[in-house]
């Protein structure tokens, strides 16, 4: 295999994991792929999934399934004597429909020693999205394999790959953590519950995991039998898993969804019994679930992004949220069936537009504060059987990748946090790239210093310079990490959950 060195980084790109998921082994668990005859020229990144520009800037148009490709950074290697670095297998985020691992470079956390951590080697990839990625169909998922959440399956062929060649890039196939942001940290509490993922790695981290989302077995079966029905496969189980294999990437994107959402056959990560055997907070408050110790948490203004994708596609010219537009889109979010008549006016008391100065951040706050209760209830259910480290990344000033718009500051949004682990990611090719300052990359350090601690040990605190507790709700104790500028600091768990009125997002779920 040829790569390359770059600021002393060995670098492997375009590496194939799995078998072409095309014709017969569309919707199928990942196969093993043929052994190359000659050296693998791994310079280049693999292709992208096939995907729709749903989250705009966020997307990179394919339409290819030749997709399935992995990415090794190492600082050095073979074993050298030793076990081996730590590994960090990285899951890239997009609402499972969008995103690609080729926005992720991993050399900064693959030399993390230079900041005060531990070198690391580090693993991106890609795995299947969308309706290619998640679909449960009675015609499929007959067949007698596993079925639905392909994409998952993909992650853990991944795994059991690093499990087997890991050790030739330098790493320690015994010590793999196992991480992602979003859609990526969703997936990667899924591998956490997931039985077929038990021995492949040892610790995990969730950024910005929205763990609500999931889908259950019935309502996806429902989809998918929808989404033959609009495809035109009708008649006995193998002539409909036929039609569907047979139909085109482009035909497939076009039932799945616009330029701007989502159409109505596209699941999430699916509860099917075996791949996923239950929902996050059913495993968490149950104990069934691959222990190990767990570190994760979200930005302060996870909110600003959804905001952003909306006015991104406003226009042209695009235009900024209005106060109507905050009522509606209060009263679209807090409705049936999602939530009990009368919710949306509870939060529209709650949470006035004249408590603030914007629509853009009144609406910021009531889309944010769910995510960081959920985020601190399941925190507290993890941390009565495993070690928990949680952050809360409340710096508001780093650049982001979207383009300039007239109403949209980005705060500290959803995904602005990546680009102080992976340096210059931009979302996509529409992304605009940036590069830190020297306040933000100091930052920056320090975060690589304890993300590859925990990667070496299941603890952020080998070598950095602040102190992070391990997450408890004791009253009085600082146990939740903030990020920020100018220094890191601690807080209580009662002072995240007036920070963002838990008592009140707590008592419409309870």
């Amino acid at each position: 295999m040829r790569g390359f060195v770059k600021n002393g980084v060995n670098t492997f790109l375009g590496i194939p994991y799995a078998a072409p998921p095309v014709g017969a082994l569309r919707w199928r668990p990942p196969q093993p792929h043929a052994r190359w005859r000659r050296p693998l020229n791994a310079t280049a990144y693999g292709r992208t999934c096939p995907q729709i520009t749903t989250l705009g800037v966020f997307a990179n148009p394919s339409d290819t399934e030749n997709c399935l490709y992995l990415n090794v950074f190492t600082p050095r290697l073979g074993r050298g004597g030793g076990r081996g670095l730590p590994v960090l297998v990285w899951i890239h985020g997009g609402a499972n429909v969008d995103g690609e691992s080729n926005d992720y470079d991993g050399s900064k956390l693959a030399t993390g020693g230079k900041y005060g951590g531990s070198d690391t080697v580090v693993v991106t990839l890609n795995y299947r999205l969308g309706l290619l990625g998640f679909l449960a169909n009675p015609a499929l998922d007959s067949e007698g394999h596993n079925f639905g959440d392909y994409g998952i399956m993909d992650q853990q062929a991944v795994l059991r790959w690093v499990k087997r060649n890991i050790a030739a890039f330098g790493g320690d196939p015994r010590n793999v953590t196992l991480g992602g942001q979003s859609a990526g940290a969703v997936d990667t509490e899924a591998n956490v519950i997931s039985p077929l993922s038990a021995g492949l790695f040892r610790h995990a981290i969730a950024e910005s995991a929205f763990y609500s989302i999931s889908t259950p077995l019935s309502t996806a079966l429902s989809r998918g039998e929808a989404f033959a029905q609009a495809a035109g496969c009708s008649g006995a189980s193998a002539a409909v898993a036929a039609c569907l294999r047979g139909l085109s990437v482009a035909q497939i994107l076009q039932l799945q969804g616009t330029a701007n959402t989502n159409g109505p056959y596209v699941s999430n990560a699916i509860v099917d019994g075996t791949v996923i055997p239950m929902t996050p907070p059913q495993a968490f408050s149950s104990g069934r679930y691959n222990h190990m110790p767990m570190m994760g948490g979200t930005v302060q203004d996870e909110g600003d992004f959804g905001i952003g994708i909306t006015e991104y596609f406003s226009g042209p010219p695009r235009q900024p949220m209005t106060a109507a537009d905050y009522t509606t889109d209060v009263t679209n979010a807090y409705s049936p069936p999602r939530y009990p008549a009368g919710t949306a006016a509870q939060v529209l008391a709650q949470y006035p537009l004249a408590n603030y100065p914007t629509a853009q951040l009144a609406y910021d706050a009531v889309t944010t504060a769910p995510t960081a209760c959920t985020d601190l209830q399941n925190a507290g259910l993890l941390a009565t059987r495993v070690p928990v480290y949680a952050y809360t990344f409340d710096y508001q000033h780093a650049p982001y990748y979207f383009p300039t718009m007239p109403g949209f500051v980005p705060l500290a949004a959803h995904t602005i946090d990546i680009q102080f682990l992976f340096p210059g990611y931009h979302g996509g090719i529409l992304g605009v790239r940036h590069s830190l300052n020297a306040q933000e990359t100091r930052l920056s350090n320090e975060l690589v210093a304890a993300w590859t601690d925990f990667a070496l040990a299941g603890n952020p605190n080998r070598t950095g310079k602040s102190h992070w507790p391990r997450f408890t709700q004791t009253p009085g104790r600082p146990s939740v990490l903030s990020e920020n500028i100018p220094r890191l600091s601690r807080q209580t768990t009662a002072q995240v959950s007036a920070k963002y009125d838990c008592a009140f997002w707590n008592s419409l779920t309870s």
